[in-house]
């Protein structure tokens, strides 16, 4: 721990998270440095960090790094205790090369980015019903990646089995492939080849099955919590729950600390970046930064509504007639449906 001397200023905070320890870095209002030290990820640890903080004078703000991670708990103590947080990006590669990588150096230049006006953004609170949506939606996830993957494994076993197997199994279709599968009766005592492909086939057709019963629950508690928090959301067309899970998780517990529909957009990267220089103006590329899970709804409600929606088919030619393609049209689109996202998110933290 390295301290200087105290003051009676405003002191802007920056800490550098891990898993097991938090460098804290203080700086008085010029932006000098008032001290750094280390504490743990603990609740004593978080209530000794912010004492310290508090001992060089009154806090304005503190800049912390992974605040959906690592620093979702501190940042939450921090709240709570009425101190206001930045989530903070790590150092660009610039500062980096000029005062290399250590932990301080990182918590420093956490507390210059929010002195500078670089750090503003507000992090999400991560203590409300959509915070279980984001542990639903991780289950989700990676119960669809590995049913993929064990159907794709039982394909496998099932294109290279002897033929007296594979001729029983090659005409059906995938759910009757699972079930006959899933059916296999292996004695204990026999270890021939057909045995352990048989033995192999049921262990990835039950793994399946069990995949399948995890996401249809998970899926069913995401709709209940969507159509309850965010009925007007789940209400625009071509929005489900898996949809509205994924727009409500880039929006947070606390989706107020987003001022103006612009600021969602480019939350979901969907808007559109000036690209003017010199005589060339009035140009705009894609956005390629953004929640990009967020972004990918975004286009699915898009392509949803240009099958479905007349009104939808209608924007798009429209767009296309002034002489965009269909993918600027397209962006457009999500443009538009970003907008609408916005205004059908509560607009209070929600308890």
């Amino acid at each position: 721990m390295t301290t200087m001397t105290s003051s009676s200023a405003l002191v802007t905070g920056g800490v550098d998270t891990h898993r097991d320890l938090h460098v804290a870095a203080a700086l008085d209002q010029i932006g000098g440095l008032l001290g750094t030290a280390t504490f743990a990820t603990t609740p004593a640890g978080y209530r000794a960090l912010l004492a310290w903080l508090v001992g060089f004078g009154p806090v304005a703000a503190v800049g912390v790094e992974g605040t959906g991670s690592y620093g979702a708990a501190l940042a939450r103590h921090l709240s709570v205790n009425e101190v206001m947080v930045v989530e903070v990006g790590r150092p660009n590669r610039q500062v980096r090369r000029r005062y290399g990588k250590t932990d301080v150096v990182d918590a420093i230049a956490a507390a210059r980015a929010v002195q500078s006006g670089e750090a503003t953004a507000t992090p999400k609170s991560h203590d409300g019903p959509v915070e279980a949506l984001r542990a639903l939606k991780m289950v989700q996830r990676s119960a669809t990646k590995a049913r993929t993957q064990a159907l794709n494994q039982l394909h496998a076993l099932v294109l290279t089995a002897p033929e007296e197997l594979r001729g029983k199994l090659r005409g059906l279709n995938t759910r009757a492939l699972i079930t006959t599968c899933a059916g296999f009766r292996v004695r204990s005592d026999d270890d021939s080849l057909p045995a352990m492909l048989r033995l192999s086939m049921r262990e990835l057709a039950q793994r399946i099955q069990l995949l399948q019963a995890q996401k249809k629950t998970v899926t069913t508690r995401m709709r209940t919590i969507t159509t309850d928090l965010a009925p007007e959301l789940v209400a625009k067309p071509g929005v489900g729950p898996d949809t509205a899970t994924t727009l409500l998780i880039t929006a947070g517990d606390n989706p107020d600390r987003l001022r103006h529909e612009k600021s969602f957009a480019a939350l979901v990267g969907a808007s559109p970046i000036p690209v003017n220089s010199g005589q060339i103006q009035d140009r705009f590329r894609l956005n390629r930064g953004g929640d990009r899970q967020a972004n990918a709804a975004l286009w699915r409600i898009a392509i949803v509504r240009m099958s479905s929606d007349q009104a939808t088919r209608d924007y798009v030619a429209r767009r296309q007639a002034e002489g965009k393609t269909k993918s600027e049209a397209i962006r457009c689109l999500k443009r538009y449906i970003a907008r609408e996202v916005y205004n059908a998110l509560p607009k209070q933290a929600i308890a």
